[in-house]
């Protein structure tokens, strides 16, 4: 199971180069998960750790108001 662990960090990190700190938190918290991971393989099934470490996107537009 610590393959899957080790399979979901570098995911991460091909999913978002460049941060740096980003990858750190991911592999801290997720290193630190690694026992629960082992004794719970329906985790894996259900693809947990890939939804946890999404990280959150904002996106930001603006409309121009034109009056009627």
């Amino acid at each position: 199971m610590a393959n899957y662990v080790e399979r979901v960090i570098e995911l991460c990190k091909q999913k978002n180069p460049g941060e740096v700190e980003f990858h750190q938190t991911v592999e801290e918290v997720l290193l630190s998960l690694a026992p629960v991971m082992d004794a719970h393989p329906e985790y894996e099934e259900v693809a947990l750790l890939e939804r946890l470490t999404e990280p959150e996107r904002g996106v930001t537009f603006r409309v121009v108001w034109v009056d009627d």
